[in-house]
């Protein structure tokens, strides 16, 4: 019997504040908090949820782990998002001319992508 990915979590200061973060940029909703944790799933609540949980360490390095997203339209979600609160930042991706995504970053400082639109 094989497993299947049930939530993916997130250590933060603030699951709260995150977890509103993330809503709004996936247009999910809120499922469970109770202020140390806060799951967030899609409408449906199919796929994978994400939990947030409250740790008490602050994020140092580059995340070995992040959202890739790919969205309709690029430039209007790069500044969806950060209208929302992400930022963008440099890990050393400006150096290749073919990088084709934006790298941001959450309120806390978490790393993802933004694609370009998928050819489906």
């Amino acid at each position: 019997m094989a497993s299947r990915l049930y939530n993916v979590t997130v250590d933060c200061r603030d699951p709260r504040e995150l977890a509103r973060f993330w809503s709004a940029v996936l247009d999910y909703k809120v499922t469970y908090d109770d202020g140390e944790e806060v799951a967030i799933e899609t409408v449906d609540e199919v796929g994978p949820a994400l939990l947030f949980l409250r740790a008490p360490d602050s994020k140092v390095v580059k995340n070995r782990i992040h959202f890739d997203l790919a969205p309709d339209d690029h430039d209007a979600e790069v500044e969806r998002a950060t209208g929302l609160g992400a930022t963008r930042v440099d890990i050393g991706q400006h150096e290749d001319e073919e990088v084709t995504w934006v790298v941001m970053a959450d309120p806390e400082g978490n790393e993802f992508c933004i694609l370009t639109p998928r050819q489906d």
